[in-house]
């Protein structure tokens, strides 16, 4: 591996890059702007993002990941390359990737996202799960033989996994994470309203007055849509209760998922994990009372992770720097000319 060794964290909502020897140099929403005609982008990122739901005809605005997987390997594989060129310059070698994946995804999907990868400019690709790097980037030891249990929460999904001695021993995926919490809040003003509001504005609210716990202190936002009949603007007034109840549905679906992992965990592992507790990561995790819902839901003890929206980038730094732990846990790295009949 004589180029840079790079982490990719290609998730629904964000994309972060993480370099050896650097660190995070890059976190950026996972959107691409166009222009319609000449298919030339106009926007990535963060800057893409601000066009969201506010393009015209002749923009188009692209989400090229959906549930954690690739929807749109062009524009991924267009993302990924300014990416990459954007961190390598012009270097003579070919960067080394690693790539995380939910524990869930199929085969053809990790073909996928290895193509996509080493289509963009990556030497050769290493693909990670998940869970796996969000514990290890949350700074917990997995070398013993003692079970630890984690939850990523991200934009499309929520992994689940339980890991000893370095490897996943129990992993679970649910199609539900901060995406679904938001669709979740524009169909309650929908519901309850009848006011329309964007993705935008509704991560918004789950961002700032979000909970998943109804919090003893009520907060209440000043909030713009637009009136379902008649589509006229509206200034509207929501509370912390009414998000709440907006997203219950979702985060108790979370806690659940995790509960229907430990049953099928056995008795000794789950033993760990109760003295030892549930470690959560991902950008979801920092959504209001999450910890404590979590907490009296599965009657344990749960930590939030510090800067759990970067845990996945963190362990896969952790990887690039360790190649005892990629050996350990059978990753390898492999090139474009490897992927042909390659067998996951």
């Amino acid at each position: 591996m004589l180029g840079l060794k790079i982490g990719i964290d290609l998730g629904t909502k964000n994309t972060v890059i993480y370099v050896k020897g650097k660190g995070i140099v890059l976190s950026e929403a996972s959107v691409v702007a166009f222009d319609d005609d000449t298919e030339e982008i106009i926007a990535m990122g963060d800057e893409a993002y601000k066009m969201l739901e506010k393009n015209p005809d002749t923009v188009r605005v692209v989400l090229p990941m959906r549930d954690g997987v690739i929807s749109d390997i062009k524009v991924t594989e267009k993302m990924l390359r300014h990416y990459i060129e954007k961190i390598c310059g012009y270097r003579i070698f070919k960067p080394s990737v690693i790539v995380c994946t939910p524990s869930n995804v199929t085969v053809f999907e990790k073909r996928t996202l290895l193509d996509a990868i080493t289509a963009s400019g990556a030497g050769e690709a290493c693909i990670m799960e998940e869970p796996l790097a969000a514990i290890v980037g949350a700074k917990v030891k997995i070398t013993n033989p003692k079970g630890v249990l984690v939850a990523d929460i991200g934009g499309g999904t929520t992994d689940i996994a339980i890991v000893t001695m370095g490897n996943v021993a129990i992993s679970s995926s649910i199609k539900v994470g901060g995406n679904a919490i938001d669709e979740a809040i524009q169909r309650y003003v929908r519901r309850e309203r009848d006011i329309l509001i964007g993705s935008g504005t509704a991560e918004e609210l789950k961002k700032t007055i979000g909970c998943a716990y109804l919090p003893t202190e009520e907060i209440a936002v000043t909030c713009k849509g637009k009136k379902f009949i008649g589509g006229m603007p509206v200034s509207f007034e929501i509370t912390s209760t009414d998000v709440y109840l907006a997203i219950r549905e979702q985060v108790e679906y979370i806690a659940e998922a995790i509960r229907e992992t430990l049953e099928i965990t056995p008795p000794e592992l789950v033993s760990d994990i109760y003295s030892s507790g549930l470690i959560l990561t991902g950008g979801g995790a920092k959504i209001y009372g999450m910890e404590k819902m979590l907490s009296d839901k599965l009657k344990m003890k749960v930590t939030l992770a510090e800067e759990p929206e970067h845990c996945v980038a963190n362990g896969m730094g952790y990887a690039l720097t360790n190649k005892e732990f990629l050996k350990n846990n059978g990753y390898f790295f492999r090139s474009r000319e490897d992927i042909t009949g390659y067998e996951m």
